[in-house]
């Protein structure tokens, strides 16, 4: 069993003014700030920026990134960070900024990848990537503690999967105060994406007892506080970062499901927003993979306080969907993948990427082009 984890980790509200005393221990010179346009017009990329300021450490921005950052947002970001001599990254925002930036790390110490589509799938890189330091705005895809990151390539329609151990920032900032102007969809959706992460966790074939603490606790943990997070109470914003930090411990080293394939396709064909995607498809999922994992099931309802033990698998696994279901509506996602663009048409072609989707062979169930168009047939 290996296990690949940060450096160091500061949380907590204000945890962001650890961020000049680590760069200047570390003998970092240049920051390229990279963040997205929708956080620098929010004021949010600004509370990092007066920080740096502050301390008068030199940074550029780079903030040309859409919601499925794509291969020409790393390209375009190595280019600004070539441009700026920088010698460390900080990324401030969500999943999108930050996998840009390890993207943009990435090639930035490894050139011969340039072209980014040779990342994709189980990367074999030769060097750590330039210094990266995450402070992350939403509390969904622990994207500041895992060795995944996600880039879109618009040519081919399809969502890259590249799983790198050289990724993984340096350091991660999981400051609460960065979460609290989050719009109350999107708490919704990136804390059901740290949902499907932590139960899809718990559920995949790789498993083993160091990830089951780790997804069990996210799980009980996003249960007790996203209604309330999403509704702005503070003291549950804090524990929704510390929970989806958690969950990515967990699945960053044992791999996701289904849930995760099926996703990836509708944000790469309709640019659905990653978080709403997979609240749409993990009850859907959760109900094909109870057939065979229903005892994790009630591991799960066990652990979240509920008294299944002499319930039946059928008993179990409708319960469990109904949790999901019932979270998901309490904090507004009521929609389906058809409000997305999805028709009917459109499923065979889906079918074919979900199936080549490298999330697909930690799935607990086996899985046939067939089953994925069901899948899909069904969400809608």
């Amino acid at each position: 069993m290996k296990f690949v984890l940060n450096e160091t980790s500061y949380f907590g509200a204000g945890a962001r003014e650890n961020l000049v005393s680590e760069i200047k221990n570390r003998g970092f010179e240049k920051v390229l700030l990279v963040s997205d346009k929708a956080l620098v017009e929010a004021g949010v990329t600004a509370k990092v920026e007066t920080t740096l300021k502050a301390s008068g450490i030199a940074y550029s921005l780079f903030d040309e990134i859409k919601p499925n950052p794509t291969i020409q947002n790393v390209t375009d970001g190595v280019a600004a960070c070539k441009a700026s001599s920088a010698d460390v990254i900080v990324a401030v925002g969500g999943g999108s900024s930050i996998d840009t930036a390890k993207g943009i790390s990435i090639v930035m110490a490894n050139p011969e990848r340039s072209d980014v589509r040779s990342l994709n799938g189980l990367s074999n890189t030769e060097h750590r990537g330039l210094p990266l330091i995450a402070l992350p705005t939403t509390a969904g895809t622990a994207a500041e503690v895992t060795i995944n990151y996600v880039i879109t390539d618009e040519e081919r329609q399809v969502k890259m999967v590249c799983v790198d151990p050289n990724s993984i920032p340096i350091l991660a900032i999981v400051d609460s105060e960065l979460m609290e102007s989050m719009p109350k969809s999107l708490a919704a959706a990136t804390g059901m994406d740290a949902l499907t992460h932590a139960v899809e966790g718990y559920i995949t074939l790789g498993h083993n007892e160091m990830s089951d603490m780790f997804h069990m606790k996210a799980i009980q943990m996003i249960f007790e506080n996203l209604p309330a997070a999403v509704n702005k109470d503070k003291a549950a914003i804090e524990k929704m970062g510390l929970a989806q930090y958690i969950a990515g411990m967990g699945f960053s080293n044992v791999g996701l499901g289904i849930v995760h394939s099926m996703a990836h396709q509708l944000g790469a064909v309709y640019d659905t927003p990653h978080g709403i995607a997979n609240a749409l498809l993990l009850p859907v999922v959760m109900e094909y993979n109870g057939e065979v994992c229903y005892e994790r099931f009630r591991e799960i309802l066990t652990g979240l306080g509920y008294d299944v033990a002499n319930d039946s698998k059928e008993e179990v696994i409708r319960k469990f969907v109904e949790k999901i279901k019932a979270l998901s509506q309490s904090v507004g996602i009521t929609m389906t993948i058809s409000d997305y663009g999805v028709k009917e048409e459109d499923l065979e072609m889906l079918a074919d990427k979900a199936m080549e989707d490298p999330c697909k062979p930690g799935n607990p169930r086996e899985v046939t082009k067939e089953d994925f168009i069901a899948l899909y047939r069904k969400a809608m």
